[in-house]
């Protein structure tokens, strides 16, 4: 399974979620997609206010503050 999270450089919630994604990871098994939403013009707009932004399949699993919760729940 594969994830997309977006975020860009300078962003402690990012870092902070990323690491949330990460301690889920150690329980299920995907792969995560790192997008800078600042190289893509079209991504930027979109989840410029929202970063972190988790998403699996096209649908967004989370964004903001992550949760472990959520995003298990989301995942499985």
């Amino acid at each position: 399974m594969n994830v997309k999270f977006f975020s860009r450089s300078n962003c402690e919630l990012c870092v902070e979620g990323l690491r949330t994604l990460k301690l889920v990871q150690e329980d299920i098994a995907f792969n995560i997609e790192i997008i800078d939403i600042e190289t893509d013009e079209m991504i930027h707009e979109k989840y410029m206010l929202m970063i972190p932004v988790v998403e699996k399949d096209g649908h967004i699993i989370q964004y903001g503050n992550l949760d472990y919760a959520t995003l298990t729940e989301g995942l499985l």
